[in-house]
């Protein structure tokens, strides 16, 4: 049973509502896609290859996808006002599903440009200069994917981890397109790099449709992982007794935050202070494990039928 304690008047704190300002990793990410765009062009006019050029289409997506998520990042950092008392981190899901739709975009493009090339293959010049450059670019582009996938699971944000996704596959882009232009240059099989660049516009196409199905996800308010889920339950079942029960168990996600609410049953003789005296260190021992988490408990009288209305809510 939980143990019922005497409070002192405390100013509590949601942790929840103090985000960090992610912003300068969006500036990085500008920065990187400017500097790779500029390198890729520069190899693609070289060159004249479908597969570099693939490779700089999809660095501009970089470049308007970083600049989505510096938005939304702006605007998921703002605090919950009068319009908006759940805050604002959702604006982070629709910067992934604007980055997964530009994908896509940027797939047709590169698929249409490489069957075209495959239909009608041209040789290509400069190689060596144009790969070198290319590498280059993807070595700029594999760093800054690191940082900002580690800085996205540090802060739990889906727009740092979709940006450093979306770069490192575009890492993964620019290797397969040096080895196939490469082996154009090495065999004379021109055939080689149209079939690089559709290959290219295959790879990004998954990409996209990974990321729009996160960002839906998250807009749909999915539940907080099964692991996440199962200790909660677990807590809970330690804390029953004969005089307090549990239902109407729910969580959600919200960007960077997550939510939890639930329906506690406590005897009806208790006074409010002693019900909510227990309520309060049951969310102690909650928030301890899961210090992120915002939880929202409903107390109901355990003897009437009435409390039992709701278990349907129980998920």
């Amino acid at each position: 049973m939980i143990g019922v304690r005497r409070r002192e008047r405390e100013e509590w704190v949601d942790v929840t509502e103090k985000r960090v300002d992610l912003t300068k990793f969006a500036w990085l990410s500008i920065a990187a896609a400017l500097a790779t765009i500029a390198l890729k062009t520069t190899a693609w006019l070289l060159t004249g290859s479908v597969g570099l050029l693939s490779d700089a289409a999809e660095s501009v997506v970089n470049l308007v996808a970083a600049v989505v998520a510096l938005i939304a990042l702006r605007v998921a950092a703002k605090p919950a006002d009068k319009n908006h008392h759940f805050g604002h981190s959702k604006a982070e899901y629709f910067s992934s599903a604007i980055e997964g739709v530009m994908i896509f975009v940027a797939a047709a493009v590169i698929l249409v440009v490489g069957i075209q090339r495959l239909l009608n293959p041209q040789p290509l010049e400069q190689v060596g200069i144009g790969l070198a450059i290319s590498v280059v670019a993807g070595i700029i582009n594999g760093a800054v994917a690191i940082v900002l996938i580690r800085a996205g699971r540090q802060h739990n944000s889906i727009t740092l981890r979709a940006d450093g996704q979306h770069l490192m596959t575009d890492v993964v882009t620019s290797v397969g397109v040096v080895v196939g232009v490469g082996l154009v240059a090495l065999t004379g099989w021109q055939i080689l790099d149209p079939i690089v660049a559709i290959g290219v516009g295959i790879n990004i196409l998954w990409t996209g449709w990974k990321l729009v199905s996160e960002s839906t996800a998250g807009l749909m308010d999915e539940a907080l992982p099964k692991e996440t889920n199962a200790r909660i339950r677990e807590i809970l079942a330690e804390h029953t007794s004969e005089q307090i029960d549990f239902h109407a168990l729910r969580t959600r996600v919200s960007g960077a935050r997550a939510f939890m609410e639930m329906h506690m049953l406590v005897p009806g003789a208790w006074s409010v202070k002693q019900g909510h005296d227990a309520m309060e260190d049951l969310i102690d021992l909650i928030r301890a494990e899961f210090p992120d988490l915002h939880v929202t408990g409903h107390l109901e009288p355990i003897e009437d039928p009435r409390s039992y209305e709701d278990e349907h809510l129980d998920r």
